[in-house]
């Protein structure tokens, strides 16, 4: 079993950056990981995801040149470094891992409040 914690938000203005960081403890966080935000009112969507190495990532088209995802595989810990911020990025933040590629994310973390003001 893995738990995840998620820390890092906050608000800030918009233009403005933060990481945010999730830490697994209970095993190693040698999984597939991903971050998912979900703001009041609409779906949870996946924001960007990593393999297990760090050598893969990719984003939604919404924060592609502004969020970067990395992972530190020897802290147990991912990042999800956000620039540029947007009230539109204003969302609750959790990440999740899988074992495997192919499976849905089993993993998930009590997520962590981003808020952007304009």
């Amino acid at each position: 079993q893995v738990q995840l914690v998620e820390s890092g938000g906050g608000l800030v203005q918009a233009g403005d950056s933060l990481r945010l960081s999730c830490a697994a403890s209970g095993r190693a966080l040698s999984m597939y990981v991903a971050w998912f935000r979900q703001a009041p009112g609409k779906e949870r969507q996946l924001v960007a995801d990593i393999n297990r190495s760090g050598g893969s990532t990719s984003y939604i088209d919404a924060v592609k040149g502004r969020f970067t995802i990395s992972r530190d595989n020897a802290k147990n810990t991912v990042y999800l470094q956000m620039n540029s911020l947007k009230p539109e990025d204003t969302a609750v933040y959790y990440c999740a891992a899988k074992v495997l590629p192919t499976r849905e994310y089993e993993y998930w973390g009590q997520g962590t409040q981003v808020t952007v003001s304009s």
